[in-house]
């Protein structure tokens, strides 16, 4: 079994900073994606970024150029570093992973940004 636990949120101002980070952890497979979703108040899940083990990495066009994720292989730990944070950013932050035809989620973590 494979489980994802996310750090790193919490609160930040506006134009401020904040790293995300998801740790992989039990029997864990060559992911082929790892990424982040997030989900705000009243709204529908959204994807934010992917990494690819292609060696690729897409972003929703909202955070283009201001979110920047990454992959440490040796720490089974994906980073979502998160600059120039808008109240809209506002959201629990969700890491998941996929290999093959399964899905892996972590529990979330909040980021707020105050404005």
């Amino acid at each position: 079994q494979v489980q994802l636990v996310e750090s790193g949120g919490g609160l930040a101002q506006a134009g401020g900073s904040l790293r995300l980070s998801c740790v992989a952890s039990g029997n864990i497979p060559s992911f082929r994606l790892m990424g982040w979703y997030r989900q705000a108040p009243g709204k529908q899940r959204e994807s934010v970024a992917v990494w690819s083990s292609g060696g690729g990495t897409n972003y929703a066009d909202f955070v283009q150029g201001r979110f920047t994720i990454s992959r440490d292989n040796a720490k089974n730990t994906v980073y979502l570093q998160m600059d120039s944070l808008k109240p809209e950013d506002t959201a629990v932050y969700y890491c998941y992973s996929t290999y093959q035809f399964s899905t892996y989620w972590g529990q979330g973590t909040q980021v707020t940004v105050s404005s």
